[in-house]
């Protein structure tokens, strides 16, 4: 039971994972070519909470139950845009030092190989 329970679950986190567009978003976000986009993507935020806030209201007059799944997805997805703007800035970061040390070796290692021939000539 516990084993159908595991797949199941593991099952719809691949589908929400791969065809939901809140999650297709963020995942091209966390690419390196992404990171800069986190920030503006928490503006997303505004227009889940503006659908959630609309149903909330669909609902208190009458409307059907349902609509509490669409508010709780809403807020949910808001959530996620909101806190990738600050963790695509840590990311963006992290990148871009990563980067900076990888060029600084690189052009040491040039400089060096170049004051190596440097030396092999002047000694001939």
């Amino acid at each position: 039971m516990i084993r159908l329970l595991w797949t199941a679950s593991a099952e719809v986190r691949y589908f929400l994972r791969r065809y939901m567009p809140s999650n297709i978003l963020l995942d091209l976000i966390r690419t390196r070519r992404g990171l800069k986009w986190g920030v503006p993507v928490m503006l997303l935020a505004a227009p889940y909470l503006g659908i959630a806030a609309w149903c909330t209201a669909l609902i208190e007059s009458g409307g059907p139950g349902w609509l509490h799944l669409v508010v709780l997805v809403c807020i949910w997805n808001a959530l996620k845009m909101v806190v990738i703007g600050p963790v695509s800035v840590v990311l963006l970061v992290r990148a871009r030092a990563k980067e900076r040390l990888a060029r600084k070796r690189a052009e040491r290692a040039v400089d060096a190989e170049v004051s190596q021939r440097e030396l092999t000539r002047s000694s001939r």
